[in-house]
């Protein structure tokens, strides 16, 4: 099966700290490659990182990720450019939505690209703390980026007391029950939460690892680092799962979930392959391949969010287990083939 590279779009009011976000995403990026497609390069902090000139409205920085700019909206003439140049594979990319552009609009481009080996891989709207609700009053539109928003990230969280971090979360929650809130102080994000970080290349830390400094050790307090600010939780089953009871808890998954990813063997008669799946928000994919040689067919899922109920979602995914006989029911997997890809 070929890597899917996911497509990440950042979007928020102007001036909620997108470029901010993005900067630091950048920063992070010690063992991933980031494609970053801005709608203008000069907010964007690369004077310190390009090692490389102007290519074809392309920047190249030092740590392997590469910058585009786009006034346009050519979604797929950019992926293109990106994901076809020579060299390494890019882990991910990240577009940054202008602040006056509608999000639902960049996430239906991603959704509908014809760009092979590019997935979509979710809607990311940074909301100011300091701001939010004058500039609700002021642009309702702004309620509707955090209702359709995937994950909601609180920026300028630093500039105001706990109450009103809280409040302004509360705010958020009620507008979009389901997505993960996480704070960004400063911009900062793991990166983790948002895509997947490879195995380490050559000497580089891995991707958001905090290096120990004098004061580390047992006991040390962690709660402040931030991979504090989201959750995994992992399940494993060895009883095959009944589809119809996994797609419905898919499609009714707890508040917080933002991203499920795994191996699920299915309980039904001719659809015994490995079913690799992908959920990011709302958006669902299965790839079905063959089980690895010599290993054992097992559901192995982890989902990944914010104020995750780690006993509500392993609750959930037993009840989709079955024991006993496979089922012989085609139409079982209607859910699941309407979301399946060619692997």
């Amino acid at each position: 099966m070929v890597a899917q590279v996911p497509v990440v779009v950042l979007a928020g009011f102007l001036g909620a700290g997108k470029t901010t976000v993005l900067n630091q995403l950048l920063r992070a990026a010690t063992d991933v490659r980031l494609g970053v497609v801005v709608n203008d390069f000069g907010a964007v902090g690369i004077d310190a990182l390009l090692v490389a000139g102007w290519a074809d409205s392309t920047v190249s920085l030092e740590n392997g990720c590469l910058c585009c700019t786009t006034a346009d909206g050519s979604v797929d003439e950019l992926l293109t450019t990106l994901t076809r140049r020579p060299g390494p594979p890019l882990d991910a990319v990240v577009i940054e939505a202008s602040g006056v552009a509608e999000p639902s609009a960049m996430v239906r481009r991603v959704l509908a690209s014809a760009v092979p080996g590019v997935s979509y891989g979710g809607l990311v709207v940074a909301v100011d703390a300091v701001e939010f609700d004058a500039t609700r009053g002021r642009h309702p539109v702004v309620a509707d980026h955090v209702r359709t928003a995937d994950v909601v990230l609180l920026t300028k969280t630093d500039l105001v007391g706990p109450a009103a971090v809280e409040a302004v979360a509360t705010t958020c929650r009620a507008l979009n029950p389901w997505a993960p809130v996480v704070p960004a102080a400063r911009g900062a994000v793991d990166p983790r939460l948002l895509f997947d970080s490879p195995p380490p290349r050559q000497r580089q830390l891995a991707l958001g690892e905090v290096v120990a400094d004098d004061a580390g050790g047992p006991g040390r307090d962690h709660a402040g680092h931030l991979h504090a600010f989201y959750d995994a939780v992992e399940f494993t089953a060895d009883d095959p799962l009944d589809p119809r009871a996994f797609v419905a808890f898919l499609d009714a998954r707890p508040s917080g979930v933002f991203r499920i990813k795994g191996f699920v063997h299915f309980a039904v008669r001719g659809h015994e392959q490995r079913h690799v799946l992908h959920a990011v928000g709302a958006a669902v994919r299965f790839t079905v391949g063959a089980w690895p040689r010599g290993r054992p067919r097992r559901t192995e899922i982890v989902c990944i969010g914010a104020g995750l109920d780690a006993e509500e979602l392993l609750a959930g995914l037993r009840a989709c287990v079955r024991t006993g006989d496979l089922l012989d029911d085609e139409m079982a997997m209607m859910g699941v083939l309407r979301t399946t890809e060619a692997g």
